[in-house]
Parts: C-alpha cells; structure tokens; sequence
C-alpha cells in the first residue's frame, strides 16, 4: 500500500521557521522525482520545490533563498525546511513523488501570522 504521510505543519509567526517531514512506503523511494507543493484558499495549487533523484533541487522563485528541500533514501522521507516564513506561505502543503507512478500525501497545514 502507497502512502506519503506528512507531517511539521503548524502556528507560526511570521519570521519563524518550520520543518515539513513527508514519510513515504509502498514504492521505490529512491527512484522517484519528489516535490513538495502548496495550496492557499482560493488559488491554484504550486509548485514550491523539487528534488530529483540525484538530489539536484528547484525552487519557486518565491521561496529560493529561505526553504530548503532534502531527501533521505535510508529513511524513505523527503524534507521541506522553512526559514523567514511569511503571512503569504499560508498554505496547506503537499508532498508529491512522481516516477513509474505519481502519489500524493494528504497535506500539513502551515499558518504564518503578522
């Protein structure tokens, strides 16, 4: 059974920092393309980073220089670091994995206050 749970969401006041953990089972971890995205109420869904399998990373452009996505292959689990976190991060998080097949987590909550 494929499941990507994650997990880090929170309260946070603008400036702050949290760590999204998504833990992944069921597939080949190792050989998927990961990415985290995120939804605010009334948007489209975004792309905010991505980590290929040789670990080079992309990020919006949003949130180049204050988030930081890392991928552990031992334990399965794809991170997402945010620093200097603003009102507009307010989002719910999505992990993804893409490869042979694409699976997508439930989303974490992250709420930024002023």
């Amino acid at each position: 059974q494929v499941q990507l749970v994650e997990s880090g969401g929170g309260l946070v006041q603008a400036g702050g920092s949290l760590r999204l953990s998504c833990e992944a089972s069921g597939f080949i971890f190792s050989g998927y393309l990961l990415r985290w995205y995120r939804q605010a109420p009334g948007k489209q869904r975004e792309l905010v980073a991505g980590i290929r399998t040789d670990s080079t990373t992309t990020y919006a452009d949003s949130v180049k220089g204050r988030f930081t996505i890392a991928r552990d292959n031992a334990e399965n689990t794809v991170y997402l670091q945010m620093n200097s976190l603003k009102p507009e991060d307010t989002a719910v998080y999505y992990c993804n994995a893409r490869g042979w097949n694409e699976y997508w987590g439930q989303g974490t909550q992250v709420t930024v206050s002023s």
